[in-house]
């Protein structure tokens, strides 16, 4: 069985307005409601976890019990950091989770087909991340601001979610995280730690994540024109 879990606890300063974003509309409903919908459609995903703000807790388990086609879902607290947020998540974990998905919240257009190969190759090779080839030249600087050197686009990819993995993987990456103090920028770079080759799985470029208001006008063009 897979269980989801959606960080949905930062302090969406670079929306603005003092609003989290994931609570915020997108073409008439939440972005977080988009977002569990979407995984709720999946039927291999049978519960869903969304962690948020302590103050808001209340608020989106309201919001939650009042939408229909969701999955069972519960809400618990984040913490200062999202890593922190996850352990949390991983805390509510229901005895027959087998796969852990990881998908920030404010991923409203990812797609079941993406979700489903995740979930495929999260199986398979015990975990997988959504990414899609970088389009940008990369750069890699010194502290100094100068450029070091310049990898080879071919072998970059821009990292999205659904973050997929085996549960005793996952939950073995945040305990050696912990004791080594570790503090990560998403999932995956915890499980690399521990020596496990993480498959990529083909994304999307709509599948961004909403961060300021500018995103919000992306998502919406990305609706109208049909892409999801």
């Amino acid at each position: 069985m897979v269980t989801a879990i959606f960080p949905a606890a930062g302090a969406s300063r670079r929306m603005g307005g003092g609003v989290n974003k994931n609570l915020m509309e997108l073409r008439g409903e939440p972005i977080l409601i988009r977002t569990l919908k979407t995984f709720s459609k999946v039927e291999r995903v049978n519960f869903l976890i969304v962690v948020v703000a302590a103050h808001e807790v209340e608020t989106v388990e309201g919001l939650l019990r009042g939408t229909s086609e969701l999955k069972p879902c519960r809400v618990t607290i984040g913490g200062s950091e999202r890593q922190y947020s996850i352990v949390n998540g991983l805390k509510c974990l229901p005895d027959d989770a087998e796969i852990i998905l990881v998908h920030d919240a404010a991923r409203p257009l990812v797609t079941v087909q993406t979700i489903n190969d995740v979930i495929d190759a999260a199986e398979e090779f015990g975990g997988a991340i959504a990414a899609v080839p970088e389009k940008n030249t990369i750069k890699v600087v010194d502290v100094e601001g100068f450029v070091k050197h310049t990898p080879p686009r071919s072998e970059l990819v821009s990292v999205l979610t659904p973050q997929g993995f085996r549960r005793e993987i996952l939950l073995r990456a945040y305990a050696r995280a912990a004791e080594e103090n570790f503090l990560g920028t998403d999932d995956s770079s915890l499980v690399e730690r521990l020596g496990i080759k993480i498959k990529v799985v083909a994304g999307g470029y709509q599948n961004i994540k909403i961060t300021t208001p500018e995103d919000i006008h992306v998502a919406e063009s990305f609706l109208r024109s049909g892409i999801k």
